[in-house]
């Protein structure tokens, strides 16, 4: 087989939320498209990827440096060992060619967007699923036939008061979500405390809610929150401080008892690794959200779990940021903790297959080839419209 194109195009989100750092109304993201020589069905097979959110499109990346080495690249640097498909390792070396250790910034975003279209690939020429691609060559063929997810929003939003908030979180519910999650940080602690006991009002119990504080408090602040978090009982309470700051992480986990989640901010195994190391979390009830379209793809998010073993942590405590469908495979074919949802941002990327129901905060996932996207119409028809 050869890949015969390679496409690449800045997709707007053009949203007016926000959290406690940034706004979302200039964020975009890079989408791309995999076109090969392989005919299933009459047509090539082709191949999407796509950044998470969070991250803008690396449009400059992807086109000036590694779809051209990508496209460069010689069969046996590409392919399997009979030629038949695609290697994701291969590629994997193919893209990182010259790039130097460390300091991985948004290069690990454009890698991660091509990781994704390639596995696309991979499941589509194979005729499976990829999660059932996954199960069979890294867990004996075992499938989670449904994963866990949570619905992510409660953002703050010009206009948006605590009975707006509400009645997101009653839709949420209504959709078959039972853990929601919504952002603190943005407002004083006071009326970030209003906010939550709104939501709470309508969730019922606060192991039903976490909070995201997206990175924003300094010591003080993260404990003061902390504190008044507790008697709540919260789900979790996820990145209060600089995803960098390992050790204030530690200081943190020695004085707030319950859950805390971090990680979506990490872009590569060895930040994953000083994170378990030196970040003071807890593996009987932390959670890990390393997205792996941020940080080089599904071949980076394998050495992670493998390092996590090695360290005494099961594949159970991770669930991935960015609610998008590769991870929603990831957590099924692996045995993840479970997946985020976007079910009411970030459209069209955010959310999963438009037949499969969400129950009480579980969702399968559509037996179609691939990474799954022909199963979500909205998303499906922007990413065919690069290439037809």
């Amino acid at each position: 087989m050869k890949i015969t194109n390679i496409i690449e195009r800045a997709v707007p989100i053009d949203s007016q939320i926000r959290n406690a750092f940034i706004d979302f109304s200039k964020m975009d993201v890079s989408a791309v498209v995999i076109v090969t020589d392989v005919i299933r069905n009459g047509k090539p097979v082709v191949g999407y990827g796509f950044n998470s959110n969070g991250r803008y499109a690396p449009s400059g990346l992807l086109r000036d440096r590694f779809i051209p080495r990508l496209l460069d690249a010689t069969d046996d640097q590409i392919l399997n060992e009979d030629g038949s498909n695609l290697d994701p390792h291969k590629i994997r070396s193919v893209l990182m060619t010259g790039e130097k250790p460390g300091g991985h910034g948004e290069r690990s975003t454009a890698v991660g967007v091509l990781d994704m279209a390639v596995w696309d690939v991979v499941a589509k020429v194979l005729d499976q699923p990829l999660f059932q691609v996954l199960a069979d060559r890294y867990r004996g063929g075992t499938v989670d036939k449904r994963v866990f997810v949570y619905a992510a929003g409660g953002y703050y939003h010009p206009g948006k008061g605590l009975a707006e908030l509400q009645q997101e979180m009653r839709d949420y519910l209504d959709m078959g979500y039972s853990v929601v999650k919504m952002k603190i940080g943005g407002a004083p602690l006071e009326e970030d405390l209003r906010r939550i006991e709104a939501v709470l009002d309508v969730v019922g119990s606060g192991d039903h809610l976490a909070v995201d504080a997206n990175g924003r408090f300094d010591e003080p602040t993260a404990i003061a929150y902390g504190e008044a978090l507790e008697p709540y009982g919260l789900f979790w309470y996820e990145e209060p401080v600089e995803p960098l700051d390992y050790e204030l992480h530690a200081r943190l986990a020695e004085v707030y008892p319950l859950p805390l989640a971090t990680g979506e901010n990490l872009f590569s195994m060895p930040d994953a690794r000083n994170l378990i190391r030196h970040g003071g979390l807890r593996p009987d009830r932390d959670w890990l959200q390393f997205d792996c379209a941020l940080s080089y793809g599904l071949v980076e998010y394998l050495d992670i779990l493998e390092m996590l073993e090695q360290y005494g942590w099961s594949p159970r405590n991770c669930i991935p940021h960015g609610g998008h469908q590769l991870s929603l495979n990831i957590a099924a074919g692996l045995g993840l903790g479970g997946n985020e949802s976007y079910p009411g941002v970030f459209q069209p990327f955010g959310g999963f297959a438009d037949d499969v129901p969400v129950e009480d905060s579980y969702v399968g996932l559509p037996e179609v080839p691939g990474v799954g996207f022909e199963a979500k119409s909205t998303l499906y028809s922007v990413l065919k419209s690069l290439h037809e």
